[in-house]
């Protein structure tokens, strides 16, 4: 064996690298994805483990893994100890051309200061737009403004940027209202490579759109994902969302090609791993550290090493190895749900590479299952089927095309229109799959402990079936077992025992969901959406809040939806949700069907959805719950004046809900129907033009909501609202503070309040 200065490090048994990998992995958990006690209790179980493992296996070498966890701490002590960024006269921030992004004149992205990293969020004037678009590095000098902390998500299902950016050490946001811009006048290797990639960008962006959509998927990492939203959800309802991510598949295909070209102009082994080295390491750039390809990169790097020097590393330590360097590089690793994928995927190869093709890839969906029902909710059980149909359309039409444009753009774009053309077969034969829905189930979002559960259950299945002779465990009560527990939490989830009266935080608007306990019945009153004030389209906030939500909840089809009025801020979002979620009834007052503006938010999407009008006085009786219409009395236009009011009683507790109703509507249905009620949604967002004092005081609300949305350009609630809440004495809680606010009853609970914010806090 050829001796050297880090042969000492491949001198250990099998499994080595493996268990301490697992150990800094239980390390990580613990300092950064640990928010409870149950969860820290776990992770801490697990420490112990890996560390008797290690001592009782490896003691000669137990003093290597005690340094290598010291270190570890150390990083993730440093890493945690970020100094924050403090607006001043003085502060000054880098930009990079290619993390920011100019639209409609406002400008975001990453900018960098001494000591990390900081979200931009800005308008620009022509002349500063010109300016960073010349693909220079450039100083903010001069800021005013302020700098705020990350918003964390506020509801159950929504993405959490916070969690997302803390991932990359970014935990504040800049949103200043002047500055200074000036181009930097030396610039480092860096900085050019900075340049290029900004380059790079434009470049893609002048290509067609699948070609440029591609493109930049495949070398960059990145996409725009308002307009090509569309081709995102399609890979992802098949299950084949990995095809668009640069991964272990990548670095394969560019060590390949590299080696062939390398192998025909007659190169040594050495030469050629230099060669992929560096094409490598500039992919890491382009990629921006994206987990999946900086993973497959090192291991490549690793086990080229040890082939060199003849050193004898199995597989799973190679795993190993790769993970503890990754991990060193960037403590933060696993907060990512793309790194924690990439490696259970990796590790997921290992356990199944002694089974054929077929098996081994039904084998992998399996083991990953549990981690799409933690991070996504929903899985397609056709996705092996689909792999088999979209991967080679992948790999021997987008991919070689997807290249071959990017060589030839410059020189001519009549190719490329070809190119884009057969591109676009595809997606259509793709695109008509994916609405066939086929094989997909919205699960729900299963809890920590239940994907911890499922993945060790796989994993033992697995390694059963490895296993030629008798094994500790019976093969067949395994697959019975985890089959049930799918089961177990697959009913939890759609047949729950308790009902809700959810309040969305879909900022200034409204959207609540009710559900009853089973069977369960799904109804919303308003669906919430964006006031646009500029005249732009927008995309949906529906698909990122709403959706998202229901998913979680394991909701496919809503009963029925409640129209209040025709306000954006209401019923903005109605067609998206229609488009994309079944709904058996639109229930609305009578005469807002004759609205053009609400006719366009409807036509031809409610071909399957019954519309039903309603006047005071009328009820819709469903199973389990009875919504009550109190107003309006006459048919109107769907304006504030003629907003559908609802009452409802569930577990002995009454609600009562006004859209944006105003004082004259609400002294009309005391004078006509008079009642009392527990629970009050604050008429038109805590407005002092809703919510008459007379009004409280007849209906006498234990706890009123507030449906509004943080800073909002019209400052609801209005002070005299919340005066007259004060001096009634009637509590009061708002998605402004709580996020989304949640009421359960039924099983074996008393009704209880969730607010998410809150909770998450605790």
């Amino acid at each position: 064996m050829k001796v050297s200065k880090i042969s000492w490090l491949f001198r250990q048994d099998l499994g080595f690298y493996l268990l301490t990998a697992l150990l800094l992995v239980a390390i990580s958990f613990l300092a950064f994805s640990c928010s409870v006690l149950s969860q820290q209790l776990v992770a801490i179980v697990f420490l112990l483990y890996f560390s008797f493992l290690l001592f009782k296996k490896y003691r000669t070498s137990f003093k290597l893994v005690l340094l290598t966890a010291v270190t570890f701490a150390s990083l993730i002590y440093v890493s945690k100890k970020e100094i924050p960024f403090n607006l001043t006269a003085q502060s000054q921030v880098k930009l990079y051309p290619d993390q920011i992004r100019i639209k409609d004149d406002y400008l975001t992205g990453v900018g960098h200061y001494q000591q990390g990293n900081i979200l931009i969020s800005v308008r620009v004037t022509k002349e500063q737009e010109k300016l960073l678009k010349e693909g220079r590095p450039v100083l903010l000098t001069q800021i005013t403004g302020e700098c705020d902390p990350i918003e964390p998500a506020t509801n159950q299902g929504e993405f959490d940027y916070q969690n997302y950016y803390l991932a990359k050490r970014i935990s504040q946001r800049i949103k200043y209202t002047s500055c200074n811009l000036v181009l930097l006048k030396s610039q480092n290797l860096f900085d050019y490579l900075h340049e290029w990639r900004f380059y790079l960008q434009n470049y893609f962006n002048r290509m067609p759109q699948l070609l440029g959509f591609f493109g930049s998927e495949l070398v960059l990492g990145e996409n725009n994902a308002q307009e090509n939203q569309e081709i995102l959800n399609n890979y992802r309802n098949l299950g084949v969302i990995h095809l668009l991510s640069i991964s272990g598949l990548h670095v394969g295909i560019y060590v390949l090609l590299i080696s062939i070209v390398c192998f025909y102009l007659k190169l040594t082994d050495e030469e050629t791993f230099a060669c992929c080295s560096l094409v490598l390491l500039l992919g890491i750039f382009l990629s921006s550290g994206q987990a999946g390809f900086v993973r497959a990169s090192l291991t490549y790097f690793l086990g080229k090493i040890c082939k060199f020097k003849h050193y004898r590393v199995s597989q799973p330590d190679l795993l190993g190895l790769t993970c503890i360097l990754h991990i060193l590089l960037v403590p933060r690793l696993f907060m990512a749900a793309g790194a924690i994928l990439s490696y259970i995927l990796a590790a997921g190869l290992q356990l199944t590479n002694r089974f054929n093709k077929l098996t081994q890839s039904i084998l992998l969906n399996v083991l990953l299952t549990p981690l799409l029902l933690f991070f996504f909710y929903q899985v397609n059980l056709l996705t092996v089927l689909f792999n088999m149909l979209v991967v080679p359309y992948f790999n021997y039409v987008v991919m070689p095309v997807t290249f071959i444009n990017i060589l030839t753009f410059w020189l001519t774009d009549q190719l490329a229109l070809m190119e884009e053309q057969i591109l676009n077969l595809g997606e259509k034969a793709i695109a008509k799959l994916s609405l066939t829905k086929w094989g997909l189930i919205t699960f729900g979002q299963i809890n920590w402990w239940q994907c911890l559960t499922l993945l060790l259950l796989t994993a033992l299945l697995i390694i059963a079936w490895r296993e030629k002779t008798a094994w500790y465990f019976d093969k067949k009560q395994l697959e019975i077992n985890l089959f049930m527990v799918y089961a177990i939490f697959f009913s939890m989830i759609h047949f729950p025992l308790r009902g809700q009266v959810t309040f969305i935080d879909v900022g200034q608007g409204d959207s609540i969901l009710i559900t009853t306990p089973f069977p369960r019945k799904v109804y919303l009153i308003d669906t919430g959406g964006k006031l646009n004030f500029t005249g732009k389209k927008q995309t949906p906030q529906v698909n990122r809040i709403t959706l998202p939500f229901l998913k979680s909840q394991g909701i496919s089809v809503i009963d029925g939806i409640f129209v209040s009025h025709q306000d954006a801020d209401h019923v903005g979002d109605l067609g998206p949700l229609l488009e994309q979620i079944r709904v058996k009834k639109l229930f609305m007052a009578k005469g807002l069907i004759n609205n053009p503006s609400f006719q366009k938010r409807i036509n031809g999407r409610v071909r399957n959805t019954k519309l039903v009008e309603l006047l005071a006085g009328m009820q819709v009786r469903e199973p389990k719950i009875t919504f009550n219409v109190v107003y309006p009395y006459q048919p109107g236009e769907g304006k504030n004046e003629d907003s559908l009011s609802v009452f409802f009683k569930v577990a002995n507790r009454s609600w009562l809900f006004t859209g944006d109703l105003g004082q004259d509507g609400e002294k009309e249905i005391m004078q006509k129907t008079p009642f009392t009620v527990d629970y009050f949604k604050l008429g038109h967002h805590g407005s002092k033009t809703s919510s008459n004092p007379g009004f409280l005081q007849a209906i006498k609300p234990k706890k009123v909501f507030i449906s509004a949305g943080r800073k909002n350009r019209f400052g609801h609630p209005h002070q005299e609202t919340l005066t007259t809440l004060r001096q009634q004495q009637i509590p009061w809680v708002s998605t402004q503070d709580c996020g989304m606010i949640s009421w359960y009853y039924g099983g074996l609970e008393s009704p209880k309040f969730d607010c998410f914010l809150k909770r998450r806090r605790k």
